[in-house]
């Protein structure tokens, strides 16, 4: 038998990249989180995936607006993951811009998707939220700017 705390840590051998997956709650104002749940599903139609813990004070914004942000990290927002990794934390305005269809996204990401939730579906602890791609834009990518990756409980670099 798997126990948790073995399953945290060999999942943690599986690098990820880093995200912050936002919303809007019931007064349009922006909220997110960090998210490492995250991967594309498919091409035609362009489609992608987070898995939000059921436990998240803010899921039902997420349910109640059925439409994401996933801003993807460049290796020099550790501080950003940080801040929306911590529960209940004030997350200051000025770090959000909103998307070409109004979704809030962070500021100086390495890319960014707007997304319209298609499904949602059960996934044990969580809730797998899938989306339709509206929009992406590259931003830092466009300049060479690196992903900030998380291995083994710690924030890694491309060399």
């Amino acid at each position: 038998m798997i126990t948790t705390d073995l399953y945290r840590q060999v999942m943690g051998n599986w690098g990820t990249g880093v995200t912050v997956v936002t919303t809007k709650d019931r007064n349009g104002q922006p909220y997110g989180l960090t998210v490492s749940s995250f991967t594309s599903v498919s091409m035609d139609p362009i489609l992608v995936l987070v898995c939000l813990d059921d436990r998240l004070s803010g899921l039902q914004f997420f349910k109640e607006s059925m439409n994401f942000g996933v801003s993807i990290l460049s290796e020099a927002q550790q501080e950003v993951s940080r801040l929306f990794a911590k529960k209940d934390t004030l997350r200051p305005p000025e770090l959000y811009f909103n998307g070409e269809t109004g979704i809030p996204l962070i500021h100086d990401s390495l890319v960014t998707l707007e997304c319209e939730t298609m499904e949602i579906y059960p996934g044990g602890d969580h809730s797998i939220f899938l989306g339709k791609v509206l929009a992406a834009e590259l931003h830092g990518a466009m300049q060479g700017t690196k992903p900030l990756l998380y291995f083994r409980g710690k924030y890694e670099r491309l060399p």
